[in-house]
């Protein structure tokens, strides 16, 4: 056989070589090590939507600062509220060397605090009861219902809320008046509720329209009235929509100033902001105990708020319907 004939039943590969001895030698082993690691190991390829580390870092950095601002007011007024003295405000510093909790022992034994938080307890949760009831009634019925006018009713229902607190106070002190109201729980809760029904029936009417129409006709179809698949249906299913409305009334009515101060005119009917500024008068200023009735004020809105979150992310983001 002669040397140059390949030896039966092999093929010659095109990325072999062969030496002077006539022994295969591979090419790709004269390949550079970094070349062929190279290879092996592609170049990562970022994500769409994926940020840079520096993004990241610059947006956490953003966080963490826009959180240290909303917690200062807060934290600095929880530290005021430990100072003994009146002054003591004036000179921070000085206070954590003798910090007490007198001004709270103060607070709740030698002033109307329970009965000012009594009567912020009922005029808020009847403003978040029926306020939340007219507006999820309200959003409901535009939501599903094509009558006469619907579409003026929600442009009224937002134009109400371009007016102050200072042009609205005359008239509604006016109508109260007229009809016997003044200085009385019902009269306070109809005010606050005239206030946070135009932004909630929005906020539920939006929510209603991610829910289904087929819901509806399955409820006509089981022999449900519209009020009916309204109260069994279509409520439990915007519960997160119902978290933001009641939370919104309830901060509303728990933390207002002006309208309280101007038609409950009884010291044994103020509420809990109202009586906050009894510690204020033309010649005294009590400013540690404002500042510990600020923070029993604050206690119970984080309370709702705690209980509610867990609605208040879904209500505020997704609104989707769960079957």
């Amino acid at each position: 056989m002669s040397a140059e004939t390949a030896p039966q039943g092999r093929t010659a590969s095109p990325t072999e070589d062969h030496d002077q001895a006539g022994s295969p030698m591979t090419l790709t082993a004269d390949r550079p090590a970094a070349e062929t690691a190279t290879a092996e190991r592609p170049a990562k390829v970022r994500r769409r939507g994926q940020s840079s580390p520096l993004a990241t870092v610059l947006s956490h950095g953003t966080l963490i600062v826009a959180s240290l601002v909303a917690l200062f007011p807060v934290l600095y007024i929880a530290y005021i509220s430990l100072g003994p003295d009146d002054n003591d405000y004036l000179h921070p510093a000085k206070i954590f060397d003798k910090m007490t909790f007198s001004n709270y022992t103060k607070v709740m034994n030698d002033t109307g605090f329970f009965t000012w938080f009594g009567n912020s307890a009922i005029v808020a949760g009847g403003t978040t009861v029926i306020g939340v009831l007219i507006a999820a009634s309200t959003g409901y019925a535009v939501s599903r219902m094509r009558f006469p006018g619907y579409r003026q009713l929600m442009w009224t229902l937002l134009v109400t809320q371009m007016f102050p607190i200072a042009v609205l106070i005359v008239p509604m002190y006016y109508i109260l008046s007229n009809l016997g109201m003044l200085d009385s729980y019902t009269g306070l809760i109809l005010v606050y509720s005239a206030t946070t029904v135009p932004y909630c029936a929005w906020l539920l009417k939006g929510y209603f329209d991610t829910i289904p129409m087929e819901i509806d006709e399955a409820g006509r179809v089981d022999g449900l009235s519209p009020i009916g698949t309204f109260w069994r249906l279509i409520l439990p299913l915007a519960r997160p929509g119902l978290a933001v409305a009641a939370f919104y009334s309830f901060l509303t009515a728990w933390g207002e100033v002006a309208y309280a101060s101007t038609f409950m005119l009884s010291s044994d009917k103020y509420t809990l902001a109202v009586g906050l500024s009894s510690f204020v008068s033309e010649h005294d200023h009590q400013w540690q105990l404002m500042a510990a009735t600020s923070v029993l004020i604050a206690l119970p809105a984080a309370v709702v708020f705690y209980l509610v979150q867990r609605h208040l992310v879904t209500g505020l983001t997704a609104g989707a319907a769960k079957s």
